[in-house]
C-alpha cells in the first residue's frame, strides 16, 4: 500500500508549511510528492520509484515538467530553509554567549568577549552515471568510491554548523570547461562557487564564521577572500606548499612540506587521538606555527600515522587561528567530516544520486528537494536525541518518521473504518500513483 500524502507526523507539516508562500497552489502537490516519496521510497529514488510509493493523483510526466518549471526557484527554497533555521538556532546561539558569560572567572575589569563559532564548510561531491548519454552538465569526475575517473555530475555544497544545528546551502552544479563550452553557459571552476559562497553568505548575527574546506580549495584567493570578512580558514595543504624554517645556522629559509616533515624526529611528534568513521586511532603530529609561502602567518599541523612514516605519508593542515591550542586544531579539522556524511547520508537514504532526469536544472531542484528533507531530519534528529538522551543518527531518525507515518496510516484506516467507510474505498485511498512493478512467472 501507498502512503497518503495528507498523512503527516506533526512537525514535518509545520515545516513544510513554511514553503507556502514560495510555491503557488498548483506546484504545492508535486512538492509534498517529492518529499513524501523521499521520505517513503526505499528502492530506486527516481520519479516512477518514488510515485509507487505515494498515493496521490500524479503522473511521471506531471513531475518532470515540475522539476524544469519556471514558476518556483530553489534559491527560493533555500531562503525558507534559511529562515526556518535561523529561527531554531538563535535561541541556541543566545544561550551558549550566557553560558559563557556565567563560566567566566570573576575579575576587575571588561569581562572577556564571547563567542559562538558557526562552520561554513565547503567541498563537493561526484554523482556517478554509469551508462548516461543525454543528461546536461555531464562530465568526468574523479570518484573516491571508484578510485578513478568516472561520468556523472559533481555537486558542490556548502554546509552551515552551528551549534550542531546544520543548513545545506542552496546546491550548485560543478560543470567542466569542456562541457560549458559545448553546452554554451559560463565556466565557473570549484574555486569560483567557493569564493562566492565565502563573499555572499549571510551568517547568524553575534557569531564568529569559521571556513572549512579541503587542500583544493586554499589557495592565495581564497586566503584573501576569507580574511577581508575577518573569518577564519582551515583546510587542507598540499605537500608542495612551502613553509618557512630555520636551517642549521639560524637562517630563515623555505622547505617544501614533506622535507620539512621527513626530518622530524619521533621525540618532536605528539600521539593523539584522531576522530574518524572506525573510531578513535592514534595518529602522531606536529604544530607549528609559521609563515606559508604566498599565504602568510599560520599554523600548520603535520599529521603521520606512524612516528616513523616519512613526508609523503603524511597529511598537512593549515589554520589561521594562531593562537588555538594542538587539540582545538584537530578538532577543528575533524569537523571538516561533516559534509562528508551529508554526502553519505544525501545518497544512502535519499538517493541524490539516483535520478534520472535529462536537464541540470532539474537535477540541480532535485538536490534542492532533497535538502529539503535532509535540514527537516536533521533538526528532527537533535529532538530526539533530547528526547532519548542520547546519539541518533540519521537513518535512525528517518526510520521513526517512516514507522511515525505507518501508525499514523493505521490510525487513519481504523477511523475511516469506523465511519463506516467501504473497503473499496480505503483501497483507492491508498492506491500509488504508479502500479507496482509486476514480476513475471518464475
Amino acid at each position: 500500500m501507498a502512503h497518503p500524502i495528507i498523512i503527516q507526523e506533526g512537525s514535518l507539516r509545520n515545516y513544510l508549511g513554511a514553503f507556502r508562500d514560495v510555491l503557488r497552489p498548483a506546484q504545492w502537490t508535486y512538492f509534498e510528492t517529492v518529499l513524501m516519496g523521499l521520505i517513503h521510497c526505499q528502492a530506486s529514488r527516481t520519479l516512477s520509484g518514488m510515485l509507487r510509493t505515494v498515493a496521490v493523483l500524479v503522473s511521471v510526466w506531471d513531475l518532470s515538467r515540475f522539476l524544469v518549471s519556471p514558476r518556483w526557484s530553489a534559491a527560493r527554497l533555500a531562503e525558507v530553509r534559511y529562515r526556518v533555521f535561523c529561527a531554531e538556532v538563535q535561541p541556541l546561539v543566545a544561550a551558549a554567549h550566557e553560558v559563557q558569560r556565567l563560566n567566566q572567572p570573576r575579575r576587575p575589569g571588561r569581562s572577556k568577549a564571547t563567542v559562538v563559532t558557526g562552520y561554513l564548510i565547503l567541498d563537493d561531491s561526484t554523482h556517478v552515471k554509469r551508462y548516461a548519454k543525454q543528461m546536461g552538465g555531464l562530465g568526468w569526475h574523479y570518484s573516491s568510491t571508484d578510485q578513478r575517473t568516472m561520468p556523472g555530475h559533481s555537486l558542490f555544497q556548502g554546509l552551515y554548523v552551528v551549534e550542531g544545528h546544520q543548513y545545506p546551502l542552496d546546491p550548485q552544479m560543478y560543470i567542466q570547461k569542456s562541457v560549458c563550452e559545448q553546452e554554451q553557459r559560463p565556466f565557473l571552476s570549484k574555486v569560483d562557487l567557493a569564493l562566492n559562497v565565502v563573499e555572499h553568505f549571510e551568517p547568524l548575527p553575534e557569531t564568529h564564521t569559521h571556513v572549512l574546506v579541503d587542500s583544493w580549495y586554499v589557495n592565495k584567493r581564497m586566503w584573501k577572500a576569507v580574511k577581508r570578512r575577518k573569518w577564519d580558514l582551515t583546510g587542507g595543504l598540499k605537500a608542495n606548499h612551502k613553509l618557512r624554517t630555520l636551517d642549521a645556522e639560524g637562517q630563515p629559509v623555505w622547505m617544501r612540506l614533506d622535507d620539512f616533515a621527513d626530518e622530524l624526529t619521533a621525540d618532536q611528534l605528539q600521539p593523539i587521538q584522531w576522530p574518524s568513521q572506525e573510531g578513535e586511532v592514534i595518529v602522531y603530529v606536529f604544530l607549528i606555527r609559521t609563515r606559508v609561502k604566498k599565504l602568510g602567518v599560520c599554523q600548520v599541523l603535520i599529521v603521520k600515522p606512524t612516528a616513523e612514516a616519512t613526508g609523503d605519508q603524511a597529511r598537512f593542515y593549515i589554520t589561521t587561528r594562531l593562537e588555538d591550542t594542538l587539540e582545538q586544531v584537530v578538532q577543528t579539522v575533524a569537523l571538516r567530516w561533516t559534509v562528508e556524511t551529508l554526502f553519505a547520508d544525501f545518497k544512502e537514504l535519499m538517493g541524490s544520486d539516483q535520478y534520472q532526469l535529462h536537464s541540470a536544472e532539474a537535477i540541480l531542484r532535485f538536490w534542492a528537494l532533497g535538502l529539503c528533507l535532509y535540514q527537516y531530519l536533521d533538526s528532527l534528529r537533535h529532538r530526539l536525541e533530547r528526547l532519548n538522551h542520547q546519539h541518533i543518527t540519521m537513518g535512525e531518525t528517518l526510520a521513526w518518521l517512516r514507522q511515525r507515518h505507518e501508525d499514523l496510516r493505521v490510525n487513519w484506516i481504523c477511523t475511516l473504518a469506523l465511519r463506516g467507510a467501504q473497503p473499496l474505498r480505503i483501497r483507492a485511498a491508498l492506491t500509488p500513483a504508479l502500479p507496482p512493478l509486476a514480476l513475471a512467472n518464475c
